[in-house]
Order: structure tokens, then sequence, then C-alpha cells
């Protein structure tokens, strides 16, 4: 067995307009703007959340600017420092009923290995019988 981890594939930006590309059949040079365009708006949309705002793309999932409170005893770890964090903005994302039906099949019914120490993992199951 490889002791070596294996890093997760990373998608790019690229990638994307590669798919939309290949799904509407337009060459990729004429796709890489519009979802650069699309990305932009997004962004543009939720920095300019006065404080939230609630972007909703059906089928897909919802982008959220939300509040968050001051925290007036944090720790930092490092100097075991009791500091503050003052409120701010942060970003949500909830996936659509689609989206979050096909990220919870289970990963041994779509063939995948299943990672080492979750209690559905094989030596587990052998351990428990």
């Amino acid at each position: 067995m490889d002791s070596t981890p294996r890093r997760t594939p990373t998608l790019t930006k690229k990638d994307v307009a590669r798919e939309v590309s290949a799904s509407i059949g337009e060459p990729l040079y004429k796709c890489e703007p519009w979802v650069q365009a699309t990305i932009d708006a997004l962004r543009d949309l939720m920095a300019a959340a006065d404080p939230e705002v609630r972007i909703e793309l059906r089928d897909f999932g919802v982008f959220e600017v939300k509040k968050t409170k001051a925290k007036p005893k944090a720790r930092n770890p490092k100097t075991n420092e009791t500091v503050f964090i003052p409120s701010r903005r942060k970003t949500h994302f909830k996936p659509g009923k689609k989206l979050r039906e096909t990220l919870q099949e289970p990963l041994e019914d779509l063939g995948y290995e299943i990672p080492e120490g979750s209690a559905d993992h094989p030596s587990r199951r052998a351990r428990a019988a």
C-alpha cells in the first residue's frame, strides 16, 4: 500500500469554462469571458452586501453573506493570549436539493474507496463482527 497521501484534484476556472463549452457547443475562447463575468458578478454582489445578502441559484444552491458576532474572549492558541475579534461578514453556501442528494450517495455505492478511520471502512466492520 502506498504511504504517500494523494492530493485532492483541484479544478480551476478554466475547467469550468471547458464544461460550459462542451455543454453548449461553443468554443472555449467564447466561454471563458462568460464564466469570468459570472464569477465577477457573484463576487461583486456578495462584496456589496449591506451587510447581508442571499443569492439563490435554483437547482444549484444559495450563496449567503451573513454577519458574525464579535468574540471578546477568543484565545490565540500559540501565545495563549486573549484577543478581541470584531463582528464581520462571512460567506456561506448551502447546496440545492439535487446537488445535496447527489453528494449524499454512499461512497461504496459509487465505487469509491472509503477513507481509513471511517465508521463504514471494511476494517472497522470486520472488527465489529
